[in-house]
């Protein structure tokens, strides 16, 4: 099939993709013209009875889990339908902040389902684009001809809402996936129409490879990403420093605004503190980040600054050159440092999956990947009918399909479990919703519901009704000890 847009959104639970699910998914076929192709896609997925919506979350979609109960569907019944109808083979996937967040929360969904959590974005010349960093380079580089929205203190913001808004593009209502759908369709066509040359590019290295020709090659690229500082527009000049240890597709880039001076006399510890704070915590500012080549980051040759952008973002090259000449100085020295501070950093993987906690297991998907036996039996799992969901029936390597198996069969066919299944589900329910770090799940539950009602809901009475439903909600699903 020729190639084609899928702008797409999701609306969910809370945040965290490892614990939260999908409430609503909508989306519209375009074309490469940004034409639209058939009818929108919008469907509610049912919430089942082990988890707790965020009510912050809820009080921004509007969306209770009620309605995704009476309306929706399975998790199973719309990933069928995603795959047979929506995920055809050219599809771009775009979205707006969607590779990380919705691509994220679509991987787990894919995950506790028995489908590959990758290849519906990348098989069968699939891929995804992300339309955030498009807008933010846009905004540095190219910003003639739109409309660009502040915040309230005056600081430059490329919220969705705010960009339809100023630019008087249709955006019915926010935090509704479909509105969202079509307003990212419309900020897409102004772009497109201002400045097709910069679109065009960007569109044309969303692929890792492309990404890493860049990156790779050792020399100085435009860089704009959300971790910049806003003063800059989040655009900055960067240089390869490393590769990231045991991260294939990932590299450390160094900020070149920076002089490498300034870090040849920190400590490791110094550097790893840094790193572990938050920005807004840092005793000193970090010039070194991970670039992820596969997720679509907004990259250039530094033949993109003209002089008006080099002025705009406080850009000199003769700077630039004088930083990488004292870069390379350094450099076996910087990347040493970094290539430890990172390996330090970064939380080790379990390898031993034997003793997998079950309420736990929705969450490790980065775990590993399957084998391909475990791929075949996974698509047995997929196909088989609800009554031949057995532990029995089914030979996996990966102890975290024999975990997700009991789950999926309660979760998408309750009507079909034995006495013992819905006894075991029970069981999983009391355990995940009663337990918790010092409290359970429900406790917390009930406390922010709490803090909600005292700080929002005064003069809403929409809001009061949303939290009403959260109350009631929780009630009807809160298990009884056996």
């Amino acid at each position: 099939m020729a190639a084609s847009f899928l702008f797409y959104d999701l609306e969910t639970s809370g945040v965290n993709p490892r614990e939260a699910r999908v409430m609503q998914f909508a989306a519209q076929r375009t074309s490469l013209q940004l034409e639209p192709i058939g009818d929108p896609y919008n469907y509610l997925i049912a919430l089942t009875p082990d988890v707790l919506p965020d009510p912050e979350a809820i009080l921004i979609t509007g969306i209770t889990p009620q309605q995704t109960i009476e309306s929706g569907y399975t998790e199973a019944e719309f990933l069928e339908l995603f795959h047979d109808e929506i995920a055809t083979p050219g599809t771009i996937f775009t979205g707006f902040n969607s590779v990380r967040f919705d691509d994220e929360f679509m991987r787990f969904l894919n995950y506790r389902n028995f489908y590959d959590p990758y290849e519906w974005s990348w098989k069968d010349d699939r891929s995804r684009w992300d339309l955030l960093d498009v807008v933010r380079m846009t905004r540095a580089l190219r910003p003639e001809g739109i409309e660009w929205p502040f915040a309230s203190d005056g600081s430059a913001t490329n919220r969705l809402e705010l960009l339809a808004q100023v630019n008087k593009l249709l955006h019915e209502k926010a935090h509704d996936a479909l509105s969202d759908v079509l307003a990212t369709i419309a900020v897409a066509k102004l772009i497109r129409t201002k400045q097709p040359k910069l679109f065009d590019y960007l569109l044309s290295i969303r692929d890792k490879r492309s990404v890493a020709e860049i990156v790779a090659s050792d020399q100085p690229f435009v860089y704009t990403s959300g971790r910049y500082d806003g003063d800059h527009e989040k655009t900055t000049v960067a240089v390869k420093l490393a590769d990231v240890p045991d991260q294939p597709g990932a590299a450390l880039v160094y900020d070149l605004r920076y002089s490498p001076d300034d870090y040849v006399s920190k400590t490791e510890n110094e550097l790893l503190q840094a790193w572990q704070s938050r920005q807004s915590e840092r005793e000193f500012p970090l010039p070194v980040k991970v670039i992820r080549y596969n997720r679509c980051p907004a990259v250039a040759p530094l033949g993109v600054l003209d002089k008006s952008s080099q002025k705009r973002l406080s850009i000199d090259t003769a700077d630039v050159k004088q930083q990488l000449a004292r870069l390379q100085k350094h450099h076996s020295e910087l990347a040493d440092v970094f290539q430890r501070v990172v390996a330090s950093a970064r939380p080790s993987q379990q390898e031993d999956l034997l003793g997998i906690d079950d309420t736990e297991v929705d969450s490790r998907l980065y775990d590993g990947f399957f084998s391909a036996k475990d791929a075949s039996t996974m698509a047995r799992v997929r196909s088989a009918k609800p009554e031949e969901l057995a532990i029995e029936a089914f030979e996996f390597q990966d102890q975290r399909l024999k975990t997700l198996l009991p789950l999926y069969k309660a979760r998408n066919y309750p009507q079909h479990l034995t006495r013992e299944e819905r006894a075991e589900w029970e069981d999983f329910r009391y355990r995940r919703l009663m337990h918790g770090d010092g409290q359970s799940r429900l406790a917390q539950f009930a406390r922010r519901l709490q803090a909600a009602a005292e700080h929002i809901v005064l003069k809403s009475p929409e809001k009061k009704f949303l939290l009403e439903e959260l109350q009631l909600y929780a009630e009807s699903i809160a298990p009884i000890e056996s």
